[in-house]
């Protein structure tokens, strides 16, 4: 039976139950995300490999002692986590060769235990090592870098070029927080726009496209917008400078929506130390399970106009983005947007200890609330 005042213990039940909440928030058609479906399309998939990495990690606990959080500010792992799961599922299998398979582990271990009347410590970690490695070979973690995909192709029907949505995912090193990319990419490469659009303006229905596609439709710009979107996902760059990089590096993709969405920061009563007023008051809540609370932002950059291209006898210049930055806002203008929205999520028992003690107020100042209660996510709250 888990050991409900350990750290570690206490920590991986409290993400495990915000992250189920989330994932009840993202398939609920009814929920403010689906303005933008899309989005949430998206999110469920990086959602999902959270889940997979928060498993592995809570399995190698079985065999190992050391794991850190970022507890002062992100909430989440350390890099280094990260940085050891990726390496540890590219030798999975390898690994898994040189340990016994479960039912002989199991057998030894009811063996130990009656010869020995003790508990088998080394064969315990033998097969938490084993379930560790089979959850790694057994579904995609989130990794350092997600690769870019594209799942969705359409035209615009006043330029006639080829329009992508590409979602790549990114965990970033220095802030320790998981980030999801979305760019919406007109394309006006020769090869695409006679493939793919109709003298009319429409996508070409003889056209096949098995979606998703891994990278980005374009075959020939795929592995530099791969490059691309592993230099430029930084926490550290505004989404405008991304967008902006973007739209200088390829002379002949558009991006006219650049998207990141900040899955944190996360706290949890007792562990994080990311905010003094939260922590103390949700170290109230009776059950670890409820004890935490999840924030995400959504950060969004636009493309206002863009600038035509020149075509010279000496020298041409490529069509160029105007990407509007709302600088009424201070934090859109600080944060290089041209919109953002900041969401918190949190059991109902939480938000009760909050609100019992008059913090709600202050502490949800510029957030979107939604409380997960029965199973059901509240929002608008």
């Amino acid at each position: 039976m888990p050991d409900a005042t350990n750290p570690a213990e206490r920590y991986f039940t409290a993400i495990s139950s915000a992250l189920d909440g989330l994932d009840i928030f993202l398939r609920d058609d009814r929920s403010p995300l689906y303005r933008h479906p899309v989005v949430a399309e998206v999110l469920v998939e990086y959602l999902a490999r959270l889940e997979t990495s928060f498993t592995c990690w809570r399995n190698k606990l079985g065999f190992t002692e050391r794991f850190r959080i970022s507890r002062a500010d992100s909430g989440y792992p350390v890099f280094q986590n990260v940085l050891e799961l990726e390496n540890d599922r590219n030798q999975a299998e390898t690994a898994l060769a040189g340990i016994p398979d479960a039912d002989m582990l199991r057998a030894e271990m009811a063996d130990f235990i009656l010869r020995h009347k003790a508990m088998p410590d080394g064969l315990q970690k033998s097969m938490a090592e084993r379930l560790y490695l089979e959850s790694l070979k057994g579904g995609q973690v989130f990794s350092p870098f997600v690769l870019p995909r594209t799942v969705r192709v359409s035209v615009n029907p006043t330029t006639k070029r080829p329009y992508y949505l590409v979602h790549w995912g990114a965990f970033d090193g220095v802030a320790n927080l998981p980030l999801v990319y979305m760019a919406a990419v007109e394309d006006s490469s020769e090869r695409m726009v006679k493939d793919l659009v109709t003298p009319d303006g429409t996508l070409n229905e003889r056209v096949n496209i098995p979606l998703p596609v891994e990278g980005l439709l374009n075959p020939d710009l795929a592995h530099a917008f791969d490059d691309f979107a592993a230099k430029n996902s930084a926490y550290s760059l505004s989404p405008a400078t991304i967008a902006g990089n973007l739209d200088q590096d390829f002379d002949t993709l558009h991006p006219k929506q650049l998207r990141r969405i900040v899955l944190g920061p996360f706290y949890s009563a007792g562990i994080t130390e990311n905010n003094t007023v939260v922590t103390e008051v949700l170290s109230k809540v009776s059950k670890p399970q409820n004890a935490w609370m999840l924030t995400w932002t959504v950060q969004e950059v636009q493309s206002k106009a863009e600038r035509p291209g020149k075509r010279g006898l000496w020298a041409s210049t490529p069509p160029r983005q105007e990407f509007f930055i709302n600088t009424d806002d201070l934090e859109a203008a600080r944060t290089g947007v041209s919109a953002y929205e900041k969401h918190a999520l949190l059991p109902h028992e939480a938000y009760q200890a909050l609100y019992a003690v008059g913090e709600t107020e202050k502490i949800f100042d510029g957030y979107t609330v939604h409380i997960v209660s029965g199973g059901h996510v509240i929002s608008d709250v």
